[in-house]
């Protein structure tokens, strides 16, 4: 479709008459792609002065199809023409370690989801001298959620907003057709959502049913959905448990080296809490901690006493190792950092991979959630 676009806007109408009759051929489910085909016909007969271009007699039973393939339209257009900056990311990706192989960020305003490839830069050492570069793979349409974003509770038709991670892929056949080739599952609600209240759960990444393409830009009970071949490309290409995927309302894209003083920043309160784990410095440990994990005073003295042994306070320092360090950021009415570890202890050589939620409290960045992923 894109293709087409591009051919329209040089003049060449003829060329995008073939390539929309062979794309309705090849796909006869494409709404949008039969519309557009529709106009080109017409534009050998009289002008065409918009999508979906015909009297608004023959178009009354079908004016909300016609105003949603419009819409789409729009929205795939702008993937044309505001294209993401070469060589720039979406500003949460602060770092991502070399298990995270691919990464998704969906832009909600533009009906896109971009997937890129993590390129990871090693020394001969085997030790990353910077952060892992991100290279776009592709761009798609997707759909969002009929009421459309910034899901709150169960049943709203929202499509949820920040951080998250794919956690399981499910097959086609174990599936209603709904879902078309398959669904990415994502952990929503995330420590973020739980801690706000949040509701609701099944937000999937998938595609659509045999009798669709696509669908129109909010459509979905609150997941993200793509076409069929689309969604194949995601199945084949991400893993579960390490891609992470935002989703925003608009992306802000940046060049890498813009987001190096954050990274840099943000490391450094990393490191004070490996130190501080290192050296069993309890109190300057437990400083690192909000409030915030705990619901009551009780439940935090029984944490303590149930995490004080792995600082092993007896035992004097035990270097813990830090490895495979992810860090996202998510900025809305909080600052939050969402980062993914595996800790090493002295002496062993496997650990156990950790998953932290930080926000900042009177300019500190706290813990306010710890866990496995």
């Amino acid at each position: 479709m894109i293709g087409i676009y591009q051919l329209i806007s040089q003049g060449q109408h003829r060329d995008a008459l073939a390539q929309a009759s062979q794309l309705v051929r090849e796909h006869p489910n494409f709404h949008l792609a039969h519309l557009v085909h529709g106009d080109l016909l017409s534009l050998r007969m009289r002008p065409v002065g918009e999508i979906g271009d015909v009297p608004a007699s023959q178009m009354r039973a079908g004016a909300r199809q016609l105003a949603d393939l419009r819409d789409e339209s729009r929205r795939r257009l702008l993937a044309l023409t505001e294209r993401p900056p070469e060589g720039s990311v979406p500003a949460q990706f602060l770092r991502l370690s070399n298990q995270s192989r691919h990464a998704i960020a969906v832009d909600a305003s533009r009906s896109r989801l971009y997937l890129f490839e993590n390129e990871r830069r090693s020394s001969t050492s085997g030790q990353f001298e910077q952060p892992p570069q991100l290279k776009l793979l592709g761009d798609f349409y997707i759909s969002v959620g009929l009421s459309g974003i910034e899901k709150s509770v169960e049943g709203d038709k929202r499509t949820p907003l920040g951080v998250y991670y794919i956690t399981s892929s499910l097959p086609a056949d174990k599936l209603p057709d709904l879902y078309g080739v398959g669904a990415l599952p994502i952990n929503y609600p995330n420590p973020l959502d739980v801690q706000r209240g949040k509701t609701g759960s099944g937000i999937w990444l998938h595609g659509t049913p045999k009798e669709q393409f696509v669908r129109a830009p909010q459509a979905s009970d609150g997941c993200v959905v793509l076409s069929n071949p689309d969604l194949e490309k995601l199945l084949r290409t991400v893993q579960i448990r390490t891609t992470p995927v935002v989703i925003a309302p608009t992306l802000t894209w940046v060049k890498p080296a813009d987001l190096e003083e954050e990274r840099l920043a943000f490391e450094r309160t990393l490191e004070s809490w490996r130190s501080a784990k290192s050296a069993s410095q309890i109190e300057q440990f437990k400083s690192l901690y909000s409030p915030h994990l705990f619901k009551s005073s009780r439940e935090q003295e029984q944490w303590w006493a149930r995490h004080g042994s792995d600082l092993r306070p007896s035992q004097g320092q035990r270097d813990v190792t830090l490895k495979d360090v992810s860090i996202l950021r998510w900025e809305d009415s909080q600052d939050t950092m969402v980062v993914t570890f595996g800790e090493v202890a002295q002496g062993q050589r496997t650990g156990v991979t950790r998953r932290q939620y930080w926000k900042r409290e009177d300019a500190q960045w706290k813990i306010f959630h710890e866990g496995t992923p």
